[in-house]
This record gives C-alpha cells, structure tokens and sequence, in this order.
C-alpha cells in the first residue's frame, strides 16, 4: 500500500474511502511520515461544515507546511465584506503555485462533511490543483465529488475496505510487532476471519488479551456482528483500566478534540496533557491532530463506545461536562465550539447570551448560517423574550432569503420597543424582557429600521422601502454615518427600480459617500458598480467609465487588501471595452477580474463575470459559447437588492433569435407572459425590446403582418416612455431596432430617419457593437446612409467595424459541411444502443472502416468519446 501511495504522489487526489476501524488515519500518517514531502494535515468535523471555518483550518493546516501562506486571506475572511470561495481559493491557489517544493495535504475524516459549500470549494480546488500539491482525503463514505471524471484522466488513486483489511500474515506482523502479542497461527487465523481484516477489532481484542493466560478460550468466545464485538471488547479494555484512566476516558469523551488544559477544566484533574501523551503511547485509539502533539482526538469508535458508557455509567453526567467545556471554550474565544457544548448540555438560556453577544461580530464576518443553525435549535418562548436576539434571527433569515419568517421575527422585537402613550395603560406582557448586549439594545430601532427597508426592497415593495429608509434617517444623527449611508443608499435603490435614475444617481452616491465616511472602503468600491450602470442606462458611457476609474483609483489608495473588491469594476469595464468594439481590452478585463475574484459585498460577481464573457463570445461569432456561458450564469444567479433589468433568460432569448431558434425564443415569451400590449415599466423595459426582437424575428420567416403592426406599436410605445425616462441608452437601442424593422418593411426613407437620429445619439459615447451585433441587415442600412451623407465619418468607422469582423458561416453550416454522407450516416447510428460491430453490420461495412469514419467524426465535433459526439450533435440539432 506504501508503494501505491507513493505511486499516487504523481496524480492529484488519493482517496482513502473505507469503513470505520480500518486504520486508514493511521496508514496516512505513516506513510506521511516517510513520503519525502511536508505533509499538512487537516482533520474534519461537523463543525467544518461552515465553509468559513473549513477554510480557515485549511489555510491553517497549509500554514504547518508553509509559514506564511494565506495570511491575508485569513484577515479578508473575517472582514466584514468576507471573498467569494472561488476568490478566495483562487488567491491561495496562485500562492501555492508559488511554493518552490512539492507537499502534501490530508483531509482526514471527511466523510464528517455534508455541506455542498464544502464539496463545490474542494472540487474547485482539484479542478485547479498546482502540481506543488498533492491531496489525501481519508473518509468513511465516498465525498461528492467528480470521482469518475477524475478517474478517466488518470488524477486518482483509490484505496478501499478490501485494500485495507489485514491479510493473515499482516495480523499476525501487526499483533506480534505492535501490540506484544505471540499467538499461534490458527488462533490469528481465527481472530483475522472473525474480523474480516478489521484493524480496529484486531486492536481491540489484542488489549483485552493483554494479561490473559486463556487466550485461545477467549478467542473461541469471539464471535457475534461488530457492534456488538465492539461493545464487548470496549467494556473489557475499560474494566481494566485504573479509575483514574477510565474515569478520565469516560469524563472526556464529550469533546470532539482533545486538549491538556480543555481536559483538565472538564475532569477537574490536572495533568491533562501527560494523560494524552501516555494514552497515545498505550495505543488507546487516540490521534494527534498536530504534529507538537497538542491537539488530538479520540478514535471515532472508541469515542462512541465511550459516551454510551458515560451515559450508563453516570446519567447526567454529560451535561454537567458540557457546561464545563462551554465554559472554558467561551473564556478561550472560541464562541461556536462553547455555543455547540452548551446545546448539548441543554442550557438553553446559556446559548441564547452567547449568541446574542456574539452577534455584532458574526455580522461583520458574515456567519449568517452558523447563527441561523444555532437559533432553529432554541424554542420559540426563549428567543421571543430577548429583542436582540429577534433582530439577530430576522438578519440571518434576510441572509438566507426567508423573507416572510424574517419579517415575523421583527415583528416581536418591535413588540418590547413600544412606549405607552401616556394615560392609556399597555396590556400587562406575560413575561419580562431579557437583554444581554446592551448596547446592540439601543440601536434596535434602528436596526430594525434598516432591515425592514431592505426586506421591502428585495420585495420590490417601494413604498415600505422609502417608509423604513426613511425612518432610520429620523432616528439617526448627522455623524452616524453607516446607518444614514445604508438608508440613503437604499433610497437610490428604489428610485433605481422606478426607472428615476437622475434620482437614483444622485441618492446611491450621496449614501456611498456617507459610508465611505464611516470607513467602510469596501462597500464603496462596490457602490461604484450600481452608478456605473445606472449611467450606463443613461447613455452616458464615458460617465460610467470614469466612475469606474475612479472606484479603481479608491481601492489603489487603500493598498493590496482592497484590490481583491475591484473584480467588479473590471467586468462593467469589460463590457464598455466590448460595446467600443476593443474586444481584446475587453477580454483583458475579464482576465483581471478573473485574477482578483473577489465577491466582496455584491454576491453577483460570478454570474456578471459569465455574462460579459458571453457577450463577448457572441460578438466574435461564437453564438453557442455564448449561450453556454449564459447556462452557467443562471445557476450562478444570486438575487440581491439590485434591480434585476437584464435578466439572464432574455440575454439567452436574444441568442436563439441570432441563431434563428425561434421556437426556444417564443417558448421564453410565453413563460414570461409577455405580450406587445402590456402596460410598460422600467423593470421590464428589457424584456419588452427583446420581445420586439423576437416578433420582428417572426415577421421575418413568416411575412405575416400583424407581427410587424405589433412591433412598430410596442418600440413606439416603449421609446416614448424611454425618452420620458431618460433612458438614453434604452433609446438608442429602441431605436436602432425600429430602423431595423422598418428597413425589413422595405421602407427605407423611414428606416434611414430614424438611423440618422440614433446616430446623432450613439455617436459622443461612441456606440459600436450596437450596430455591428445587428449583422448584415445594419451593415446595408449604414451603407445607404453613407450614400446620403449621414454622418459619414461615423459611419465610415462603424462599417470598418464591419469589415474587420471575420465572416463567419453558422457552426451548424460549417459542421454538416465538413460531415460527409457516410459519417452522417454513423453519427445517426451513435445515438443509439447499437453496439461498434453491430453498427458495422447495419452499415455493411467493416470495423477498421467504422473506426476511421469515427475518429473523422470525433474530429470535426472536437470531441473525444461516443457519449460527448451524441451530445454535440444535438446542440447542433443535426
């Protein structure tokens, strides 16, 4: 097994994957020991289902084999604008790119994970893994993670149950060497069978041997399934324990991990850490977690069978060692493990102040899920008392997006701020209320305000938006600056989703000011992106360019740490670059955005990052690239309290037109109910153009007139309502679509009117890709503009742009092209069951020559395998 670990060094995954017991932890460990490489070493629990704390202990393990790695990403991730995992993974993959020696990391007991977070952040680790690293992950089940594809390119090496159990001859080694033990060779061939290999049985039952003169009776004796072979040999191996030992085991069998002085404050004893070392020395299923030998935990069997005896042995004892070790954790900083020790005592009460304390500070680093975890194990009487901790559930709730039960939940907190009005008596409360942060007490009403304005805006409820924003500037001084910006902010927010962007402008910035003001540079920066594309709305391009700039040039002044929130600032840079036809600028922000990865305060930096680079592939042809990247960006989509104006189905709606996929294009019409006659608004404003694409679409393949009537009335209407806007980007579009069907009418005069007053328009914020995206109908119609001296210079420049775009055939043209009649024939044929010979019988031809005309196929598809030229054909509709 050595040697095929050794082996594994050269691939990217090991992967330990067995039952419990059967000694995979300490295979790791030796072999690490030995391997010729640093090995960090990372052992899981359910707590590490929190991504943040995953982690955290991952860069801490990283840093036993490099000191200085990931030091500040430590610091970004208990920022209060916290990165995305991708950034954050990305960051610290360049810097183990950096390291100038290979080592190893080992993830040990993985199968403690259920979090998707944590399986998504390790797949995309491998998926990018540098060649300095090499990663074990030992677990009892299989992680969720792409173990076939891995498989197929040769990055994994496997181990299981039937690589790990002890042939007889092992046994035997394994009870001689390492437990003292001599046994004649039908009693280890006994004990082998009856454990089928089991490491920790053959353990087990070698220190109840220890001492025996009846060894060969016992072993006779030794049947039965394991649990209860375990139970059995546990209580034995415990029956000859000192009290004190025993009694140490049982007392400290509630925690998770072991540590010295962690155990002395449980037991009441001393000498907690020569206990451990004496217990790793007498092989009782303990293993250190580092390598000062500090930290360790129990074996996860051993551990078990130790807590059903504290349980038998000492009812209600457990309780009593829980409170102790929530006690000494919450006086050693650690609020979630003391949090976590006090539910399992069952002091509720005690969980509820620690929570309430701990609040301000989960806020600002962002562990809405830890809190909302803790919070659903508390009753409803016990939160419902304690104001604060009401706000602290409805925040996490808003997190998580569960409006309507965080909304309940200010409801009660509102229930304890509310004053008599003199002379009239208040309905006597049942029960008193309970505070424990006084402070956070004081600023509840206006906290409570800030959250009920920004439930009504992720709503869409403009009304109660203003109401609350509004309510926290009453209650707020003119210094306070974080709270008056948070509500000014979401004042230009909903002056954004009305469509009344001078408004929205303004306010938004006023509010970023004020919270630039209270310190906080993040939020700042990611403030620019919002006035960026309301300018952009506006048609104000160079505007929203230089807003842009001047985010970049604020993060500059703040140093490195800040660099990381400027990932947004290059896509909405990207996507100017690519609207002024500089696709290769434009590509070249994407790549910086890329670099830095960061999602500080706006969740949708993944889903943008697709977008613009989808955007791009369709501006040089590659139409299903980017419908691809589209895909990917709607299950990227995280809603957030932007106005969403460009939704990611119409941008794919958009595509099919180009690709001539109407029906795909007028299912999307009937999804979103959408029709030519709807009352118009700002928030639809984009889906109704690309309805008028899809109907001028129509117009075009069937010729019937009733669809051109309806475009021409819908960009009426919606240009009207544009222009009152002001909405000058929503003009200028609006308008080159009307030119547009009204060249495919064959009215010229009217198509050339209007192109000449959308070029007076898009020429000072130098509009390209506008027109240029619009193909060969813009192109003609630009050219008899250019006969009539219409801003001829303009124009001279857009059809240059024309002509420097390469020609390109539909990828579908191209593709049967290249495919001959034969290789149709068996691309048909690969779609079914049919088998390679059975193929070559249908065809009449032979199997040398069904092989040739598929490596053709393969070939002219870019594909490698059957399953992949199937799936290609039918993106291709052939």
């Amino acid at each position: 097994m050595i040697e095929r670990l050794n082996g594994g060094l050269e691939r990217k995954l090991t992967l330990i994957s067995a039952s419990a017991g059967f000694g995979k932890t300490t295979l790791v460990s030796g072999w690490a020991a030995g391997c010729g490489r640093p090995a960090a070493w990372l052992s899981l629990d359910e707590a590490d289902n929190d991504i943040a704390r995953f982690l955290t202990h991952l860069v801490a393990a990283l840093q036993t084999v490099a000191e200085n790695i990931g030091e500040d990403l430590m610091s970004a991730l208990k920022s209060p604008q916290p990165p995305s995992i991708e950034a954050f993974l990305t960051v610290l993959l360049n810097e183990i790119s950096a390291l100038p020696y290979p080592f190893v990391l080992v993830l040990d007991d993985y199968h403690s994970i259920d979090a998707k977070a944590v399986d998504t952040a390790l797949g995309f680790l491998l998926e990018h893994l540098p060649t300095q690293m090499h990663l074990v992950i030992a677990t009892r089940e299989n992680p969720q993670l792409s173990l076939s594809r891995l498989r197929a390119r040769g990055h994994l090496t496997e181990l299981r149950d039937a690589d790990l159990r002890f042939t007889p001859g092992e046994a035997s080694v394994f009870l001689r060497e390492v437990m003292g033990l001599s046994l004649a060779a039908d009693d280890i061939m006994a004990l082998d069978t009856r454990t089928e290999g089991w490491i920790a049985g053959l353990q087990l039952a070698a220190l109840s041997m220890q001492g025996r003169e009846d060894v060969s009776v016992f072993i006779q004796s030794f049947t039965g399934d394991n649990r209860y072979i375990v139970d059995y040999l546990a209580e034995e191996v415990l029956q000859r324990q000192p009290e004190e030992v025993r009694s140490f085991l049982l007392q400290t069998s509630i925690l998770e991990r072991l540590y010295g002085p962690l155990c002395d404050a449980v037991t009441g004893q001393e000498k907690g850490n020569m206990r451990l070392e004496s217990l790793e020395r007498g092989n009782f299923f303990i293993v250190p977690l580092d390598d000062k030998r500090h930290w360790y935990r129990y074996h996860h069997l051993f551990g078990e069978v130790l807590s059903v005896h504290l349980r038998t042995d000492h009812p209600g004892l457990a309780a009593t060692l829980h409170r102790r070790a929530s006690t000494w954790y919450g006086q050693n900083g650690s609020t979630a493990e003391a949090i976590r020790h006090s539910l399992a005592a069952g002091d509720l009460i005690r969980v509820a102040e620690l929570i309430e304390l701990a609040w301000p500070d989960m806020r600002r680093q962002r562990e809405d899920a830890a809190v909302l975890n803790w919070l659903r194990q508390l009753p409803d009487a016990l939160i419902h008392d304690r104001p604060v901790l009401c706000v602290a559930y409805a925040w996490a709730l808003l997190a998580g997006g569960e409006l309507e039960a965080a909304l309940d939940r200010l409801g009660e907190a509102e229930q304890w701020l509310e004053v008599p009005v003199e002379g009239n008596e208040q309905p006597e409360k049942l029960t008193e209320m309970i505070v424990v942060n006084e402070e956070e007490f004081r600023r509840l009403p206006c906290s409570i305000a800030v959250y009920r304005a920004a439930h009504a805006q992720a709503l869409g409820d403009l009304p109660n938006t203003l109401k609350y924003a509004r309510q926290v500037l009453d209650l707020v001084t003119e210094d306070d600056h974080l709270p008056r910006g948070a509500a000014t902010a979401l004042l230009g927010l909903a002056s954004w989703m009305s469509g009344d962007l001078e408004t929205a402008h303004r306010t938004f910035a006023d509010g970023i000011a004020s919270v630039q003001l209270a310190g906080n540079i993040s939020d700042a920066i990611g403030g620019v992106i919002a006035l960026a594309a309301i300018r952009i709305t506006q048609g104000r391009l160079r505007q929203a360019l230089r807003t842009y700039e001047q985010g970049l040039q604020l993060a500059s002044e703040q140093g490195d740490h800040v660099l990381r929130e400027t990932a947004d600032i290059y896509i909405g840079m990207s996507e100017l670059s690519r609207e002024h036809n500089d696709l290769p600028a434009a590509s070249q922000h994407l790549l910086r955005s890329k670099e830095h990865n960061e999602n500080i305060r706006f969740p949708q930096n993944r889903y943008r990052w697709c977008v613009a680079m989808a955007r791009i592939r369709e501006a040089e042809g590659e139409l299903e690239d980017a419908l691809t990247l589209l895909n990917e960006a709607e299950r990227l989509f995280k809603k957030d309290f932007f106005p969403n104006v460009r939704p990611i189905a119409a941008l794919k709606t958009r595509v099919w037109v180009a690709l001539g996929w109407l029906d795909e294009a007028f299912d999307w019409v009937l999804e979103q109910n959408l029709s030519a006659k709807d009352d118009l608004s700002y928030l639809r404003e984009f889906e109704h153009i690309t309805l008028a694409r899809v109907l001028l679409a129509r117009y075009k393949n069937e010729r019937a007139d009733r669809w051109l009537l309806e475009v021409m009335e819908l960009l009426e209407r919606l240009l009207q309502a544009a222009e009152e806007g002001k909405r000058q980007g929503s003009v200028i579009e609006i308008l080159v679509v009307q030119a547009l069907a009204h060249h495919t009418a064959g009215s010229s005069a009217a198509a050339l009117v209007t192109l000449e007053r959308v070029l007076k328009l898009a020429e000072p914020e130098g509009y390209v890709r506008i027109f240029v995206d619009e193909g060969p109908a813009m192109a003609a119609l630009l050219g008899a503009a250019l006969k009539q001296g219409i801003a001829p210079s303009y124009v001279r420049y857009l059809l240059s742009a024309f002509n420097e775009a390469k020609e390109r055939t539909p990828v579908k043209d191209v593709v049967i092209e290249q495919l001959s009649e034969r290789e149709l024939d068996v691309l048909r044929l690969l779609k079914t069951e049919l088998s390679g010979p059975d193929i070559a019988r249908e065809l009449k031809v032979s199997l040398n020559t069904l092989r040739t005309h598929t490596k053709n196929i393969y070939d002219k598809l870019e594909v490698n395998n059957r399953r992949a030229a199937v799936r290609r054909a039918e993106e291709l509709h052939l």
